[in-house]
């Protein structure tokens, strides 16, 4: 029988193959389907309109990455098992499956405590039965637990093919071209040293350039001041929708979401009572706006006020500062409002949010990256740039940003 396979066309990488067999049917499954209905970057296509990649098309790339790194260290004389170049093709396929629409936002309001990841882990493990165990060592891996170490860093390290997929992917369809990296040379570059993943040092100036892209597509796209008022908005809507339900007022929401608004679902919960899990794979970003749709037209000024926010582009305002907002400011802003909207002060709070953002984008302490020289010698990226000043890449920067209801003068 001749080798089977699947080709599909990507707009940022040109062909990828899929291999009939395990891969395949995991690209099959209705858990990675169910990611082509969440949108990779959540709300940031409200500022670039472009950005409607979906997590699917991410894990496919991430997936196309991978195999292109196994082809690479093979070539180098690394020793990889066809088992394992396929368990972790499959753990890189898998890595986001855990995610819920606008994730971040979820795990703030109404799945509070879960991370994306322990579902993914959760979700892995529950396919793994399915398939009668196929998945033990792609787990294995993911987990960190298995005896060669750089695969796991090949799915989740400074340099995983995560990473080395989303900035590329995500500048590609934001189109911000400042943020694009030489995944290709990367991985070229890469090679293993003591069981950890390490850059040869003609490779260095790649890795410059990969760091500096992923600091600026976090300050302007991910972290973008409108994204963020947009984001804050969502869950100030999420948060009112579930007081409300909380109250035993009858809200319109899909039966999945309805079940995450009328019940308190925490950490414990989510890991003891199978119908969360059942719940939380149903969801996706279709849910969440069928429901800002109808809940624009709500009695309760506050929801309503909010969703149609949401479905017309009606942003928070946003100032951004390097020092906390005053709680003066905070008050009188919270008064105007519930003045204009004529609405109780304590209603006003869902108006006005003031969320602080820190983030560092190199930190040696997580995973450094290390880079090889002709001799044998390791040096950490650190030392070994002479450009970047690296410590000012580990300095956390961090913003206040002050988000609040428009007012009309």
């Amino acid at each position: 029988m001749p080798y089977e396979r699947k080709i599909i066309n990507d707009p940022v990488f040109g062909f990828i193959n899929i291999p009939k067999g395990l891969l395949y049917d995991i690209v099959r499954h209705p858990l990675l389907q169910r990611l082509t209905r969440i949108k990779q970057v959540g709300l940031s296509s409200v500022v670039y309109p472009g950005a409607q990649h979906t997590r699917f098309q991410h894990s496919l790339g991430a997936f196309y990455l991978m195999s292109e790194a196994i082809t690479q260290l093979a070539s180098k004389g690394n020793f990889i098992f066809d088992s394992e170049a396929e368990a972790v093709q499959a753990a890189i396929l898998l890595h986001d499956i855990g995610h819920g629409p606008f994730s971040h936002v979820l795990e703030d309001t109404i799945v509070k405590g879960v991370s994306h990841e322990e579902i993914s882990l959760m979700l892995m493990e529950r396919m793994n039965k399915d398939m009668n165990g196929q998945l033990n060592l792609a787990i294995q891996i993911f987990k960190d637990e298995y005896p060669k170490r750089f695969l796991h860093q090949l799915v989740s390290g400074q340099l995983d093919m995560d990473r080395l997929d989303y900035l590329r992917r995500d500048s590609f369809y934001t189109g911000v071209t400042e943020g694009n990296i030489g995944s290709a040379r990367i991985i070229k570059m890469l090679d293993v040293a003591d069981d950890r993943l390490v850059i040869e040092s003609k490779g260095i100036y790649s890795i410059e350039n990969f760091l500096t892209a992923r600091r600026l597509m976090y300050w302007q796209v991910y972290l973008h001041k409108t994204s963020v008022a947009y984001e804050r908005m969502l869950i100030s809507t999420l948060l009112r929708a579930k007081e409300l339900a909380s109250q035993g007022i009858e809200l319109f929401a899909s039966p999945a979401l309805h079940f995450f608004l009328y019940n308190d679902i925490n950490h414990k919960e989510f890991y003891s009572n199978s119908a969360c899990l059942e719940q939380f794979i149903k969801l996706d970003d279709n849910d969440i706006w069928t429901a800002l749709k109808v809940w624009s037209s709500h009695p309760d000024k506050v929801l309503s006020t909010l969703s149609l926010g949401m479905i017309n582009r009606n942003i928070f305002k946003v100032e951004i500062s390097s020092e906390p907002i005053g709680e003066d400011r905070i008050k009188e802003l919270t008064l105007q409002i519930s003045q204009q909207l004529d609405i109780p002060f304590s209603e006003a709070n869902y108006f006005v949010s003031t969320p602080s953002i820190e983030k560092n984008m190199y930190d040696p302490a997580d995973d450094s990256i290390d880079i090889i020289y002709k001799d044998g010698t390791i040096k950490n990226i650190a030392e070994a740039s002479d450009m970047l000043n690296i410590s000012l890449l580990s300095k956390k920067v961090k913003k206040y940003y002050l988000c609040y209801h428009r007012l009309h003068t």
